[in-house]
């Protein structure tokens, strides 16, 4: 389950994918053993996003 911090990322990094940049989000998952967040985007899936518990974007 993500943290409210990597869920106040998540929003603002898709707001700024769709809305800003108007790129399609392909991918969201969740790594169980480092509890981080994926995203995948980008029209040709080249843009990576991870982000960590306390909310860091990488």
């Amino acid at each position: 389950m993500p943290t409210t911090a990597q869920l106040e990322s998540l929003y603002r990094v898709s707001y700024q994918l769709t809305f800003i940049m108007f790129q399609p989000i392909h991918l969201v998952c969740v790594d169980h053993r480092t509890r981080n967040l994926y995203v995948l985007a980008g029209y040709a899936e080249n843009l990576e996003f991870e982000i960590v518990p306390n909310g860091e974007v990488f």
